[in-house]
């Protein structure tokens, strides 16, 4: 995901401000949600619309001519803090839209979003879903859980309400019926409705490089960090939360076998992408190429790069590439510098690749025996 990252942030979003639009679904669908891609994706489709539709009245209403069109990344989460099961979606738009006036691509920044406008986006996406899922017959209620089910769908089950396996809780096939509810605003740009909610108080200014590059970083993350989870001295397992919740907790303390079935639970299931793009950001969109961060000069900058890269010994310019992008990749992940001298901390260059056995025994004795001193040869090998 660290590459997909970079990738984002390098050559598919614009240099503009993002705005990323959090969307998380009634606590009793997701367990459907969950397993079933095809109806998650068309929920999916139907929020990203509702998002690009405002913004591209947004940006007419500001002036924009002609053909106005916003684009956006959608990336799919599948559990939350505590590793519960949780399918939700982090949706990185482009805080504007873009018109074409003549052969030019035209920036609209949105402005200033207001709380109201937030809950006017939720509730037009959630009349859309709730009217697609009566007409297809998504909302009738089928029969409970049973002992014989598949193994996925009770991991599911377990997975969503936090119990320990195997005694899940009693879900049901279907979505359950709509239970409507007021439209609330808990916090500033956020709102809340028949169990849905809407988060939109993050963005990222055009001119805040490092807020844009840690945005994708943050949406692509794992769902579970190494440095959470700790074992405990009684067998069980310490999963330690970002931020507390509403009632104190700051771990979730559980055995091995339920951390091992909630990992298993946020699988995606086969054929159902996690990463989407839309608008102009979409493959098939003809201004993309526009739009995006890599344009013709940066695309030529590389180009010459790579015409003037000399290759050396047995080590080619596409392995070269490979390797200071692996280097860039590791400093902007991880704040790695692998090309910082441990001594003098000055620069290090990829010099060659070696791949035989036989010049890998011999090539850092002759390297080291014209630039080095024997004694420092000797101290740094320790031989």
């Amino acid at each position: 995901m660290c590459a997909t990252a970079a990738n984002l942030f390098e050559d598919v979003l614009s240099e503009v401000a993002h705005r990323p639009w959090v969307l998380t679904f009634p606590f009793p669908w997701r367990r459907r949600l969950a397993q079933d891609g095809a109806l998650f994706g068309v929920l999916t489709r139907l929020f990203v619309e509702g998002v690009e539709r405002f913004y591209e009245e947004r940006a007419a209403r500001r002036g924009a001519c002609g053909a106005v069109k916003s684009g956006a990344v959608t990336v799919v989460q599948r559990t939350s803090g505590d590793m519960r099961l949780n399918p939700h979606l982090h949706v990185v738009f482009l805080d504007g839209a873009y018109h074409e006036d003549g052969t030019e691509l035209v920036w609209n920044e949105l402005g200033h979003l207001r709380t109201g406008e937030v809950g006017q986006v939720l509730e037009h996406a959630v009349g859309r879903m709730l009217r697609y899922l009566r007409r297809h017959g998504h909302l009738e209620i089928e029969h409970d859980v049973e002992e014989d089910d598949e193994p996925e769908a009770v991991l599911c089950a377990s997975a969503v309400s936090g119990r320990e396996p195997p005694a899940g809780p009693q879900w049901l096939r279907g979505l359950s019926s709509y239970c409507p509810s007021a439209l609330a605003y808990d916090k500033p740009l956020c709102a809340a409705l028949d169990g849905f909610t809407l988060h939109a108080a993050t963005r990222a200014g055009a001119h805040h490089a490092a807020a844009r590059e840690a945005l994708p970083r943050y949406v692509l993350r794992p769902p579970i960090a190494k440095e959470l989870v700790e074992p405990q001295q009684d067998g069980l397992v310490r999963l330690s939360l970002k931020r507390a919740f509403a009632d104190g907790t700051v771990a979730v303390d559980m055995d091995p076998l339920s951390l091992l079935c909630r990992l298993a639970a946020s699988v995606p299931p086969p054929r159902f992408h996690t990463v989407k793009y839309a608008g102009v950001l979409a493959s098939a969109s003809r201004p993309r190429w526009r739009a995006s961060a890599s344009d013709r000069a940066l695309r030529s900058q590389k180009s010459l790069r790579r015409r003037t890269m000399t290759p050396l010994r047995n080590a080619s310019v596409a392995a070269i590439e490979r390797s200071t992008n692996r280097a860039e990749l590791l400093r902007g992940t991880f704040a790695i510098d692998v090309l910082e001298c441990p001594a003098c901390k000055g620069r290090m260059k990829l010099v060659a690749l070696v791949i035989e056995p036989r010049n890998i025994e011999c090539f850092p004795f002759q390297v080291l025996a014209v630039r080095a001193p024997a004694q420092e040869f000797y101290d740094f090998y320790g031989v």
